[in-house]
């Protein structure tokens, strides 16, 4: 449905519909300009995600946002992040104490823009959503009554935290988008309502607003009547003006994301953006007083196995551990020439920085990687429980978010050579016979030779999921062996599935396959160790590995590969103590015999992005 050309509102008007509206919101707006109790204003912010930045530089990073000149901090909420299983509440402490993120802002003089979703997309594993819904039979994103009650559970717990410190409460929340991206999705504008309604009717009285791209086709499908409408971009920010002021002409111009960096797929380049060409579209934004969020103002890290992927042509692209994401404050808080062009361009180049342009930082060392177990004997030494069936169980049958799964059948294959065919695999997975590595199976390369001798055979399938789509039709998709596993034109029947959880290994489970040995081959469970006087940054390197993982003293710091861009894992002080430190690494293909200390990252050769619409 299109929106009216025109929406008569007045200054006081706090877009919704409801009784639970009718307190006026910090934010109002009118004749095309925006207000903050009253008084004209512009939101100046930058995209921050809690769950990208360890806890305990929460405050460091928001200091950097207010150096760079901004006013406000916004942050997706990641409902998977709090929620990963279906039957346990959803978690708000720690890491996931979204309450002391929000408050943190606000002691440090800045707004909040908060923004629930539930879908997030952001780069997040499955875009924010849980596997555990997603893996049902039912619409994502839509007004299906199984979707929407699962969001209201979700929303419940949720939404009343944020309520609590709004504006009108006295806290730093001044604006709630409504869902996300929803028009370059579908068009079920009673889903939209109905996302509106439950954040409404759960204490939400600030600003609301959608966001979306800036063509017809997407604020067709997106937007609201009586609901401010932002835009996402990367660039021509006048274009997208034109076309707003067409549309909804007493509205103010609000960018919700500006796109001043870009994102990384493994196996591919390192995405940036000039310097010049990103201040150049931000003065675009901000003339005549448009409202902007720096996408991203610091992007952090995909720590764990939370990346997501893309789904680009049919082609799966998972996303690297970094998320950088060529910010004006990198990843290691880091404040770059960029931070110190888009100060100027916000008009506060002469003023005092609180922060320091750079952290401290570990001397580089080269360490030993000792070699202590056998992947296979390393992964069976840690408990799970296996499922057997006739055809190999799927990660959601498992109950099992992200790491891989391990299937085991016993086929007997007959003399000679023969083609083994993984039909659905996702996303990528090692085969082997009796012991001995036949090779890695992925969607393009689905065939493997197998030369049987008329015997039972122990087939093992070590299925790894790379991560999940995060935006498109794609979201939701299931992960593990989808198709049936052949011997030349004969279905492999009976297997043991069993769920390895890497993201949820204590301590005590890691140390377990370690202590599996001995290593008699190339790939397993390796360990490095190294002293430290103060805890201060690092970036980890594995020169001579091929893929796996990597944990420090205990916490799974990320994926790394040695197809890049990215060749080091940013490694923060607080995950680090005073004395020794350990570094495990699972390796799934070929392990190196060093880890390296850096003292800067290396995130691969750079190729400029700019993305764009029409």
């Amino acid at each position: 449905m299109t929106e009216p050309s025109t929406t008569h509102l007045a200054p006081a008007h706090t877009t919704t519909d409801t009784a639970a509206g009718a307190a006026t919101s910090a934010l109002t707006w009118h004749g095309g300009r925006l207000y903050r109790h009253g008084v004209p204003h512009r939101i100046l912010s930058g995209s921050l995600h809690y769950f990208r930045v360890h806890p305990d530089l929460w405050r460091d990073r928001i200091r950097r946002l207010a150096d760079l000149g901004l006013n406000t901090v916004d942050t997706y909420v990641a409902w998977n992040f709090h929620q990963p299983r279906e039957h346990e509440a959803p978690s708000f402490d720690g890491w996931r104490d979204i309450e002391r993120f929000i408050r943190t802002v606000g002691e440090e003089g800045l707004d909040v823009v908060v923004r629930p979703g539930p879908y997030i997309c952001a780069e997040w594993s499955n875009g924010g959503l849980p596997s555990w819904l997603t893996g049902r039979d039912l619409a994502v994103r839509s007004s299906d009554p199984a979707f929407t009650s699962a969001v209201g559970h979700w929303f419940d717990e949720l939404v009343p935290r944020v309520a609590a410190l709004q504006a009108a409460e006295g806290g730093p929340v001044v604006a709630v988008q409504v869902e996300n991206e929803f028009g370059s999705f579908g068009d079920d504008h009673a889903y939209l309502r109905w996302n509106r309604q439950a954040l409404t009717h759960r204490g939400i009285r600030e600003l609301l607003f959608t966001a979306d791209g800036p063509t017809e086709l997407m604020l067709d499908g997106g937007t609201l009547p009586g609901t401010l409408t932002a835009v996402t971009l990367g660039s021509k920010p006048e274009a997208a003006r034109r076309l707003l002021a067409a549309r909804r002409p007493d509205e103010p111009f609000l960018v919700a994301e500006f796109w001043n960096g870009w994102f990384d797929h493994w196996g591919k380049r390192h995405h940036v953006r000039g310097v010049d060409s990103a201040v150049r579209t931000l003065r675009g934004i901000v003339a005549d007083g448009g409202s902007v969020s720096i996408y991203m103002a610091h992007g952090g890290t995909n720590f764990g196995l939370w990346a997501g992927a893309n789904d680009h042509e049919g082609r799966f692209e998972p996303i690297v551990t970094s998320y950088d994401s060529d910010a004006p404050i990198a990843e290691d808080g880091t404040l770059t020439p960029k931070f110190f062009a888009m100060r100027e361009a916000l008009g506060v180049a002469r003023g005092p920085l609180r922060s320091p342009e750079r952290t401290p930082k570990l001397p580089p060392a080269h360490v030993p990687l000792v070699h202590h177990a056998d992947l296979m004997a390393g992964l069976r030494a840690v408990p799970a429980p296996t499922s057997t069936a006739p055809r190999p169980a799927t990660f959601e049958q498992l109950g099992l978010d992200a790491g891989m799964v391990l299937h085991t059948a016993h086929p007997r294959i007959p003399a000679g050579e023969h083609r083994l065919t993984l039909a659905d695999v996702r996303d990528r997975a090692l085969v082997l016979a009796d012991g001995s590595l036949l090779g890695v199976a992925a969607p393009d390369t689905p065939e493997l030779p197998v030369h049987g001798a008329g015997d039972l055979v122990r087939l093992e399938v070590l299925v790894e999921n790379l991560g999940r789509v995060n935006y498109g039709p794609g979201i939701g998709r299931h992960k593990g062996l989808l198709g049936p596993v052949l011997v030349d034109r004969r279905s492999v029947q009976g297997w043991d599935s069993t769920p390895v959880a890497l993201q949820e290994w204590s301590a005590t489970e890691l140390s377990a396959a370690v202590a599996s040995g001995p290593a008699t081959t190339r790939a397993g469970f390796a360990v490095a160790r190294f002293h430290a006087d103060t805890p201060a940054d690092t970036f980890l390197a594995l020169p001579g590995s091929s893929r796996g993982f990597v944990w420090v003293n205990g916490f799974l710091l990320g994926r790394y590969w040695e197809i890049g861009p990215q060749t080091t894992l940013y490694c923060p002080a607080p995950l680090l103590h005073a004395g020794e430190n350990t570094v495990t690494v699972l390796e799934l293909e070929r392990l190196g015999g060093v880890l390296e200390l850096r003292d800067r990252p290396e995130l691969g050769p750079p190729e400029e992005y700019v993305e764009e619409f029409g």
